[in-house]
């Protein structure tokens, strides 16, 4: 499923218009009908008092559209507008003077307590006040009318997007309504699809409102939420080498969790063969936590880290013992001798190589060596290890992460894994996918330190079973977050530990080859085709 940015939606319509020579009171009354339907089917309609808060632009228009369909089907509507209703033009425009034919109270709102009356009297709220566009900080009389609806404890439903919320990134753009419904059209904008805005918009339908199926899979469309990868059959005439080998070059003396969680991950989800490089004194301490590890214990500095010395070895581990992928970075502290170690290591070792934790923080004094890679590169940060990595502001990554994610990945020539509610994946040619599993408890739960850990071993499984590396990538992402629901719905987000994701692997990737179809189509969650 394709996920817009606005200037994509709006050429989209654009299109739609001018070479499909569907008119924009088509596209506004088709939406104004899908946001009906869906009120019809969760509410009902006949009887009901609503309140429509309409804004300037078309999102204003669509609540016009909106009040008129709940009228002519037996609802008590009242209209409030929110600026100058003089400046309406097109198809916003003919709506609101059809709607002034029609015994529906239309008053222009000066204070938001001028509505408190008819809010509290209401059954429920449609927000017209804001599309997908909005791009400054919501004040004023927007502001009061935001609050208002969110005190109210009245259902809403939002068009389009809950005003407030940027439609590019999902962020809130000072307050935002905090929807039950969310009805968008054409395609999910971003800001649908990510959070926070995803967490405002409640149950999400999309509409299409007449758009041709060409307009819904144009390649120009980098974003989408994509769909699940069958897992390989596991052939009983097989080795623990046809499921891997896999390296992890990780741990030092005071991270005893992140090696072992990251080697033994991947035998959890799948993999055969793990071995774990590490620091000399370190490995009969992590060897208590996952036996079936084969341990290269390495020579170490004087702090209890991985030594520039054992280079040469760690190369003639990956030519002799031949690992499918390595994995590296995971607790490695950031000892500048280890440091060096890792960059050096990223520019010489020649297969699959996923890097996170502190290997991120070692590529990150000079992120360019991983261009010239031959062999994949997949980086696994969060969006601090991401703002370490291009050396900004964690908060900017944090408020653009599409577009962030997407310059990067190019820069880079590298698979991206930022992880997060939800985390996305960027890949060189700017794709971007979203994944939506870890909705239903698990991202709560996995809020703790160490599931990252947990994750690469995943990535590292799915990719030693058979998948080609972008697939063995959004497939360990989704069975990753999988593991965390399972865990979540067990036992509950409070409390829940890495430890516990890593023991739900083997249930989830179960459930993941049992119930692939059911999966599948319920894979988009809360999302709601019309």
């Amino acid at each position: 499923m394709k996920v817009c940015k606005v200037s994509e939606i709006r050429e989209l319509d654009k299109i739609a218009v001018e070479e499909y020579g569907i008119d924009e009171e088509i596209l506004m009354e088709n939406a104004g009908i899908a946001v009906c339907g869906v009120i019809l089917k969760e509410m009902g309609i006949r009887g009901k008092k609503f309140v429509v808060f309409s804004g300037p632009g078309n999102n204003g228009g669509d609540g016009f559209v909106v009040a008129r369909l709940l009228h002519s089907n037996g609802a008590e509507v009242k209209v409030f507008i929110l600026g100058d209703r003089e400046k309406y033009r097109g198809a916003a425009e003919k709506n609101l003077k059809r709607l002034e034919k029609l015994p529906i109270p239309i008053i222009e709102l000066k204070k938001a307590d001028d509505a408190k009356e008819d809010v509290k009297q209401s059954d429920a709220i449609i927000d017209g006040i804001f599309g997908v566009g909005l791009s400054r900080n919501v004040e004023g009389i927007y502001l009061e009318v935001i609050q208002l609806i969110n005190e109210s404890g009245k259902t809403v439903f939002a068009i389009d997007i809950p005003s407030g919320i940027n439609g590019d990134t999902g962020m809130e753009m000072g307050a935002a309504v905090k929807a039950n419904f969310t009805i968008t059209f054409g395609l999910p904008k971003v800001g649908n699809i990510i959070y926070p805005g995803y967490g405002k918009c409640g149950k999400l339908y999309i509409s299409h409102i007449s758009y041709p199926q060409s307009l819904q899979s144009l390649d120009l469309i980098k974003v989408e939420v994509p769909k699940l990868v069958a897992l390989p059959a596991r052939d009983p005439n097989t080795t623990k080498f046809s499921y891997g080998p896999a390296l992890f070059i990780a741990g030092s003396r005071n991270y005893y969790w992140a090696p072992i969680a990251s080697a033994y991950s991947f035998l959890k989800a799948g993999g055969g063969y793990s071995y774990l490089a590490c620091p000399a004194s370190v490995a009969p301490f992590l060897a208590e936590g996952g036996r079936e590890v084969v341990f290269l214990p390495q020579e170490e500095t004087p702090e209890g880290s991985l030594s520039l010395k054992c280079k040469e070895t760690l190369l003639k581990i990956c030519h002799e013992r031949r690992p499918k992928i390595v994995v590296m970075g995971p607790g490695l502290s950031t000892h500048e001798e280890t440091m060096e170690l890792v960059r050096e290591l990223a520019q010489e070792i020649k297969l699959p190589l996923l890097i996170d934790g502190d290997g991120i923080t070692a590529i990150s004094k000079t992120p360019e060596i991983l261009k010239d890679r031959k062999a994949p590169t997949v980086l696994t940060p969060h969006t601090g290890e991401m703002a370490r990595l291009l050396g900004i502001n964690r908060t900017d990554v944090e408020t653009n992460r599409v577009e962030i994610l997407q310059k990067t990945a190019k820069r880079l020539n590298a698979i991206i894994v930022l992880k997060g509610p939800h985390t996305l994946i960027g890949y060189p040619d700017e794709r971007v996918h979203i994944n939506l599993s870890g909705d239903t408890g698990g991202m709560a739960g996995m809020a703790t330190a160490g599931t990252g850990d947990v994750l690469n071993g995943t990535i590292a499984a799915m990719y030693c079973l058979g998948l080609n590396i972008e697939e063995a990538v959004r497939t360990g992402v989704f069975i990753h977050g999988l593991a965390g629901d399972m865990a979540a719905e067990e036992i509950g987000p409070d409390g829940m530990t890495a430890s516990d994701v890593l023991n739900y692997l083997p249930k989830a990737v179960k459930r993941y080859r049992e119930n692939f179809k059911e999966l599948s189509e319920s894979y988009y969650g809360k999302i709601h085709l019309i």
